[in-house]
């Protein structure tokens, strides 16, 4: 028999399969980054949707000088609105920004009372749940996604192995029911994942799917901004001065666009699941190398995040179910 060296279409899926999985292992620990930076910026400001817009804002304007800079990203805007004409794209698959608006609000408005290990059990919790549902009804690019054993099995290892890492915090009083926002902006993760994912196909460009998605974002945080500011008045808090605080846009960019290049060889779950990983390893290393008077990781935290990428292994491997 002669190689010809061609891959195979079964290799070359498991090869773009696992590539998927690394790359968003890796935006993970970029959500993580985030999840710090935006909720010290909402304790900074004294006000969680004011560091929400700030963070929104600024990645959106970066998009607005990146995408029409570049020819993908014209191409992608003349192809998002045909595909928004011949109704190949619905209007509703562009709002997965909403659901981003949501986490990023979410960050500013708890993080600074539940820190950033409860907050991620929370988006976990949700994001688990509903990356299965997702899938199931085909709203990503990928189509229907049957639920398998190995990929159930993955998904709840990793709701265990994250409440093993953080579960001696989650008896503080008032906590779970503040925890209620990140668990519903974990549910609205997956859902944004799976539709920016069909904008992206649309505008066969992720840089084009973000800034579509920083769009609808930022309009609808300034929305709830003007919302806050009649009810409870100006915030209270400064700009702060450090430039660091102002990185949780640019991070945003990087975890969407990956996120919409990917999920489309990946399925909302174990997207949702390698995001999960890195997330956990994130703060985990954030805790260890910026520690804050509230982060001493223990041997649970450390357990709990091995026993993740166990969970997340266990999710990619899993052959590809039949239709």
């Amino acid at each position: 028999m002669i190689d010809t060296g061609t891959a195979t279409p079964q290799a070359l899926s498991a090869t773009r399969r696992i590539a998927g999985v690394a790359l968003a292992s890796f935006s993970g620990v970029a959500v993580a980054v985030q999840s710090r930076i935006n909720g010290e910026l909402g304790v900074r400001l004294a006000d969680g949707f004011a560091a929400a817009v700030v963070s929104f804002g600024l990645g959106l304007l970066v998009l607005l000088v990146l995408v029409p800079a570049t020819p993908g990203g014209r191409r992608g805007l003349v192809s998002v609105r045909r595909a928004l004409a011949t109704g190949t794209l619905r209007p509703w698959q562009c709002l997965g920004g909403m659901c981003g608006a949501f986490l990023v609000a979410s960050q500013g408005l708890t993080i600074g009372s539940l820190g950033v290990a409860v907050f991620t059990v929370a988006v976990v919790a949700g994001q688990s749940g509903s990356s299965l549902a997702v899938d199931r009804a085909g709203i990503g690019p990928t189509g229907r996604q049957p639920v398998t054993r190995q990929r159930l099995a993955g998904a709840v290892l990793t709701v265990l192995a994250v409440v093993l890492a953080v579960g001696d915090r989650l008896g503080a009083p008032g906590t779970l029911l503040l925890a209620l926002l990140p668990l519903l902006a974990g549910v609205g993760t997956a859902w944004q994942q799976a539709v920016n994912g069909r904008v992206r196909a649309a505008a066969e460009s992720a840089l084009t799917a973000t800034l579509v998605n920083f769009a609808v974002g930022t309009a609808t945080l300034l929305v709830a901004f003007a919302i806050d500011i009649a009810v409870r008045g100006w915030p209270t808090g400064h700009l702060p001065s450090e430039p660091w605080l102002y990185l949780g846009g640019p991070i945003g960019i990087v975890f969407i666009a990956i996120a919409a290049a990917i999920v489309r060889f990946t399925g909302v779950l174990l997207l949702g699941l390698a995001t999960i990983a890195g997330q956990i390893v994130g703060a985990v290393l954030l805790d260890l190398v910026l520690p804050t008077a509230a982060s001493h990781p223990g041997p649970n935290t450390l357990l709990g995040a091995a026993l993740t990428m166990v969970a997340v292994l266990i999710a990619a491997l899993a052959p590809p179910a039949r239709r």
